[in-house]
């Protein structure tokens, strides 16, 4: 009976993740069928699409659409992130005293979380410099 609290908690936290992580696009890849079926009946029956109806479809196809100031926000968040993983680990090292008992090369400033903190930074400063690039403005 313990070992099953065991296994359950584990399959609970990856459960949960990945509930979090597929259950809203199956929603909305479910939502976009329904969409799909009640737009070819109608077609099917030969009654005209409402504008509404074809301006909703229209919105969703180019909402995706990259553009200049969608890609400076993104960049901007993402630089922040590894910017405030940074200054995290930095403050951690400093708090705990880094550089005492078995290191010998001193302090290492935020340590792993530094290279950690390395990849949003990138990320970031991609999107920043594909928002030079992109021909698309809002």
């Amino acid at each position: 009976m313990e070992d099953f609290v065991g296994i359950f908690a584990i399959f609970a936290v990856f459960g949960t993740i990945t509930a979090i992580v597929v259950g809203p696009s199956w929603l909305k890849s479910r939502e976009r069928r329904e969409m799909q079926a009640t737009v070819r009946a109608a077609i099917d029956k030969g009654q005209p699409l409402p504008p509404e109806v074809i301006e909703a479809l229209s919105a969703e196809a180019t909402k995706n659409i990259s553009s200049r100031t969608r890609d400076i926000r993104r960049g901007i968040i993402w630089l922040a992130v590894g910017i405030g993983l940074a200054a995290f680990g930095v403050i951690n090292e400093l708090s705990w005293g880094g550089g005492g008992g078995d290191n010998w090369d001193g302090p290492d400033f935020g340590g792993g979380l530094m290279g950690i903190a390395a990849i949003p930074v990138t990320v970031g400063l991609a999107f920043i410099v594909l928002s030079f690039f992109n021909k698309n403005k809002d």
